[in-house]
């Protein structure tokens, strides 16, 4: 049997893309995440922060790093 893609991790590239292709590519994968996919995006970019429901943001400090959930 074939195996099903439940999850997809992204890990930058939006910084090279216009805010009309960001736009048409975070539309695209909250459509996939409708489907029942989980979708993890990393990047630094905040910009993204207006288009997802909800973010988990690491803080470095010289202990360790800790990790907050944040709700938009």
């Amino acid at each position: 049997g074939a195996a099903t893609l439940e999850s997809l991790f992204l890990d930058e590239g939006f910084g090279s893309l216009d805010e009309e292709y960001l736009d048409v590519v975070v539309k695209a994968l909250v459509n996939l995440q409708g489907t029942g996919r989980m979708i993890g995006i990393i990047s630094h970019l905040p910009v993204l922060n207006n288009y997802l429901p909800a973010r988990l943001v690491v803080h470095k400090t010289r202990e360790g790093s800790t990790v907050e959930k944040v709700k938009n």
